[in-house]
């Protein structure tokens, strides 16, 4: 049984930011409408602001992806011009977070360009399609035919990057969205995803990986006491307080209850057995999040089954610290995004042991 406490509590650095913000960013009885398009709204102003800063180092390309229910989404690449053209690059597949209701193509402008130059990669930027237009299991399917087009495309130029080396990242439910992705690969459950080449590693970042409507019966089993768990020590935590995140996934109109070992929504409920040969892992959880641990669970699972695994652990600080600029854990955020990515690319060993590095 594990306890997971140890990582919960407010840093004082966090407390001193919290008396500046509002107690709920949103409120979730608001008009949808309105409430998405403000929160669209500030995400794209506040990544437009930045990109300018990246912009003139990148070739940018904007395309349009089919999908399988004959509708399309958008994709975006960024490619560091201080590359040769004819230089295959490693890529990253972005997913966004946004509690699958937030995010835009342009939202992710800044940090898919500033990551394109941290690390000397190929970023591609998926803008898979949001609640509560789109339910259940339209995002899945759609960051599924993301990375089927850009296999497909991959020797594009303004991509030009290597089929053997791509990485998987994504941010909350996109972080979902990329281990649903990773696992199904994995397990060949997904016939789009059949005959292509191997992932190269996965960065996820607060990542939800399991239902809320089965938790109980899933991850709280795995706890040593339901008063230890992050759903009853962060139940109300700022930023997503756990009705909050409930609420997020109430709109996916899931139905009937997934099974434990779902590998769309139950992903932390993969067995040791299943998940032995997935590509290296990097997971960063944040301590005050409702999510903390089934980020932590999973992660012991890979380490367990022999899969060279990196985990980070954002002490003091809610889900989604990183929009504070503040803030120490923000570097620490971007470390582990720019070191993850480099660190699976390398080739990494396992150690078979399940470690938390606090930063």
């Amino acid at each position: 049984m594990c306890d997971f406490s140890e990582y919960g509590g407010p840093s004082e650095e966090w407390l001193e930011v919290e008396k500046t913000i509002p107690e709920n960013i949103f409120g979730i009885t608001d008009d949808l409408a309105a409430v998405q398009k403000t929160n669209n709204d500030r995400r794209d102003k506040g990544s437009a602001e930045i990109l300018p800063l990246f912009s003139d180092d990148l070739i940018i390309e904007t395309y349009t992806i089919p999908t399988r229910d004959g509708s399309t989404i958008e994709g975006r690449s960024y490619r560091p011009s201080s590359k040769p053209s004819t230089e295959k690059l490693p890529v990253c597949i972005h997913y966004h977070g946004g509690g699958f209701f937030f995010g835009t193509l342009s939202s992710e402008d800044a940090s898919c360009a500033m990551m394109a130059m941290m690390v000397d990669v190929v970023v591609f930027n998926v803008n898979y399609r949001h609640t509560p237009d789109h339910t259940f299991p339209t995002a899945w399917h759609d960051a599924q035919d993301a990375f089927a087009w850009l296999h497909a495309n991959i020797s594009l130029p303004t991509i030009n990057g290597d089929p053997s080396k791509v990485v998987i990242e994504g941010v909350s439910a996109g972080a979902q969205l990329g281990a649903s992705l990773v696992l199904e690969k994995h397990l060949g459950k997904s016939d789009v995803l059949k005959g292509l080449p191997d992932i190269a590693g996965q960065v996820l970042l607060i990542p939800a990986l399991a239902y809320h409507g089965t938790y109980a019966e899933g991850p709280m089993k795995k706890i040593v006491s339901p008063e230890k768990s992050s759903y009853k020590q962060n139940e109300h935590a700022p930023l997503l307080p756990l009705k909050t995140a409930k609420w997020f996934i109430d709109m996916l109109k899931i139905d009937p209850l997934p099974a434990l070992n779902d590998t769309k929504l139950n992903i932390v409920g993969a067995t040791v057995e299943e998940v032995k040969g997935m590509p290296p892992t990097v997971i960063g959880v944040a301590g005050l999040d409702p999510l903390r641990d089934e980020g932590l669970l999973y992660a012991k699972t890979l380490a367990e089954a022999g899969v060279p695994t990196d985990v980070r652990l954002f002490k003091g600080v809610p889900h989604g610290h990183r929009r504070f600029v503040h803030l120490k854990s923000r570097v620490a955020w971007d470390d582990c995004l720019s070191q993850g990515i480099s660190w699976v690319l390398g080739n990494p060993e396992a150690t078979g042991k399940f470690e938390v590095k606090v930063v």
